[in-house]
């Protein structure tokens, strides 16, 4: 059921409780986690924290902790499955869930003892009625319908059973949302990615946006580069060196200067509002900042440690005492920005893109560089959406323009695996919905594909590289 009143009916039951906390390795888990441990170290809440990285982990986590704790807080996982069919609970377990996947399971929704959703239902949900969903099994011996898969849990009301129609997916839309441990600032700023961390030259050309704008994995976008950065009439030794060290007289008119220099080229959106927060005079930093830093440090492959200790350090930064590993993180991120960059005008010069039908398709090859980076969910995330914005900006095909695209990359060599990702078509608006999930179910299911669909994001999945080609046969089949 949904909560309504989120002190009364969540905190003010926790807070005199022991509490077992499940998190989901993404940024906004990574955030929420923090400003619910600050809120429990003021109130001497007792909790202990998990990070699970999948199904597999969510299962392992509630069996070690089943009898030790009577609620669980769920974050970014457990809202679009039966819960309680998935863990099997005793009947006082009682499951808080925040989380931003969707579709929510409907059994979730109108289970009202167990399972508690703290979602906001300001919007149109698009909930479907308790009568589109449950009806009694005496309606089902009249059509002449076995009713063998009666649950006896408490997931659904005695007498009643699930119906399911295949076809229909029913989506709670998520809601944008920031949370943070800081007190900022709202603020115009640049388009561009880590610019006060970095160069502005490195900045922009590891930009999504200016990289697309410009087509800078052509000559024709290097040179248009070149001709931006001489409209800007700024000096190339001021452009190269770290925006902390450029002349204070230039960084007071940077953004006018670049603002004007932008719409010349067709650049309208370089500027933007977010949150910024100051330590000092020297430590400033935006919302995105901290975001590309988490998310460095939460996928970090370098030096091969386990995702736990990425966890930790990840939610570490997080934190204002913390500031080292903040900047660490960022050193982690201009990494992998350089590396998706570099990707991105890999697989447009070499057309690893191809139009499948109703999906474009590109897959890495094992040998890519960085290709271990790429392994990870979010680094891909980021790299699909990013090639995708790429290839709509470089192709002449109008009908490309209005594909989803599927990404696949190397997982695992020993065992043969590929990790699978699908995105929806390049879009300006932020509603957009991805389908993808039942999809990849539907698509493995046809064709006995070997397939592992255990992320909290169900358009994330890993696949046995020998049945890709039948997988994406019947994708292809599914989605035309």
């Amino acid at each position: 059921m949904f909560v309504t009143d989120i002190r009364k009916e969540f905190y003010d039951v926790v807070v005199n409780q022991r509490v077992a906390l499940f998190v989901s390795p993404d940024i906004d888990a990574l955030c929420a986690c923090k400003v619910l441990q600050a809120l429990f170290h003021c109130d001497q809440v007792q909790y202990t924290l998990v990070p699970v990285a999948g199904w597999q982990d969510l299962g392992t986590a509630f069996m070690e902790h089943k009898e030790q704790y009577q609620y669980f807080v769920l974050i970014n996982c457990g809202a679009n499955v039966d819960l309680l069919e998935t863990l099997q609970p005793e009947e006082d377990s009682v499951f808080f869930i925040c989380d931003t996947h969707r579709p929510v399971d409907v059994v979730n929704v109108y289970n009202d003892t167990q399972i508690k959703l703290l979602i906001k239902q300001d919007d149109d949900l698009g909930v479907p009625s308790y009568d589109d969903i449950f009806h009694d099994d005496e309606e089902d011996e009249e059509d002449g319908d076995d009713s063998g898969n009666e649950s006896d849990g408490s997931a659904e009301p005695s007498g009643k059973r699930r119906r399911y129609d295949e076809c229909t997916v029913y989506y709670i839309l998520p809601e944008n949302s920031l949370v943070s441990s800081c007190t900022f600032a709202f603020d115009f700023v640049l388009r561009l990615v880590l610019y006060q961390h970095w160069s502005l030259y490195e900045s922009i050309c590891n930009s999504c946006y200016t990289s697309c704008s410009f087509k800078l994995w052509s000559i024709n976008g290097q040179k248009k580069l070149q001709e931006f950065l001489a409209d800007m009439g700024l000096p190339l030794k001021q452009v190269r060196q770290k925006f902390n060290s450029m002349d204070m007289t230039i960084k007071e008119n940077l953004r006018e200067v670049i603002e004007e220099s932008a719409n010349k080229f067709s650049m309208k959106d370089i500027r933007v509002q977010t949150f910024a927060v100051h330590f000092g005079f020297k430590n400033r930093f935006l919302a995105s900042d901290v975001v590309h830093a988490a998310a460095a440090l939460l996928e970090n492959v370098e030096k091969g440690e386990t995702s736990t200790d990425n966890f930790i350090k990840a939610l570490d930064c997080l934190s204002r005492s913390n500031l080292e590993r903040l900047h660490l993180g960022i050193d982690l991120a201009k990494k992998k920005l350089k590396a998706i960059q570099q990707t991105v005008a890999s697989c447009i010069c070499t057309n690893l893109i191809l139009s499948q039908g109703p999906f474009l398709y590109c897959h890495l090859l094992e040998g890519t560089p960085d290709v271990k980076l790429f392994s990870k969910p979010l680094a891909l995330t980021l790299l699909c959406k990013y090639l995708l914005k790429a290839f709509v900006c470089s192709t002449r095909n109008k009908r490309c323009k209005i594909l989803p695209l599927i990404m696949a990359a190397p997982l695992d060599v020993e065992k043969g695996t590929v990790i699978v990702l699908g995105i929806p078509p390049e879009s300006e608006t932020s509603d957009k919905k991805n389908f993808f999930g039942r999809a990849f179910e539907k698509a493995a299911e046809s064709t006995s594909s070997r397939t592992l669909h255990d992320h909290f994001d169900t358009s994330v999945i890993e696949l046995k590289m020998e049945d890709r080609g039948k997988f994406l046969d019947a994708l292809i089949t599914l989605l035309s």
